[in-house]
């Protein structure tokens, strides 16, 4: 069956990566979003003066992007060095014991349900196509074309929470001192209920759950923040 008998269902390898990173994305943008709304929200509560409201968005923007970037590396990295150790044994098992891993690739596609006679004939035809792929996604479910590159992950993780975090920053700097906490309020809420939207979407869950999730989370992050901020001391 070709791709062309459902034109909207997407194909193809790399699929479960792209949605992996959109996802990835889109909680990136989210926790920009939430941490710096409740960092410049709390500072605005404390004072009116808007060198400290910037200072503290940016220095929290920069330090939340770094922080993101770094995370991200370091865990797809740890991650990438597990895969690369996985399949570098299954290569030198196909070199040592071929019989043996055709026999096992035989194996895995009749406990998916296949005959005995057609699971070996796949896995004859599989091996002879490309050995070290085929074994790779069936036995440890990777691609060996496609593992996730650490510095592209933390890359996109900056990015995302940059974006997010501009969005707060510019709605508190921008109406007059009175207008900033509501107007960054309804701002945040706002932008919360379309990434809530989105990432439910793309992991095929209930969107008002998730947007109902992310916006009650959201609030409460500022009105707690806004709260230290009229705490006497606090503000003086």
């Amino acid at each position: 069956m070709s791709d062309e008998t459902h034109p909207h269902e997407p194909h193809g390898a790399g699929l479960g990566s792209r949605l992996n990173w959109l996802r990835a994305g889109v909680l990136g943008a989210n926790d920009g979003i939430v941490s710096t709304a409740g960092l410049v929200v709390g500072v605005a509560s404390a004072t009116a003066s808007t060198t400290p409201i910037l200072t503290a968005g940016v220095a929290g923007l920069v330090a939340g992007a770094l922080s993101m970037a770094a995370g991200e590396y370091v865990s797809v990295s740890t991650q990438r060095d597990s895969e690369r150790a996985l399949l570098s044994k299954e290569k030198r098992e196909l070199a040592e014991e071929p019989d043996y891993e055709l026999a096992e690739l035989a194996e895995i596609y009749r406990r998916k349900g296949l005959s005995e006679a057609t699971a070996r004939r796949v896995a004859q035809e599989l091996t002879a196509h490309d050995a070290f792929t085929a074994h790779a996604e069936a036995e440890l479910g990777l691609d060996p074309r496609e593992l996730t590159n650490p510095w592209h992950a933390a890359f996109s993780s900056a990015v995302s929470f940059t974006l997010g975090a501009l969005l707060p920053l510019l709605a508190i700097l921008l109406p007059p001192p009175t207008w900033r906490v509501p107007v960054t309020f309804a701002a945040v809420l706002v932008a919360l209920a379309v990434t809530g939207s989105i990432s439910s979407r793309l992991g095929g869950g209930n969107p008002r759950r998730a947007v109902a999730r992310v916006v009650i989370g959201g609030a409460l992050a500022m009105a707690v923040t806004y709260a230290i901020g009229q705490i006497p001391g606090v503000s003086a």
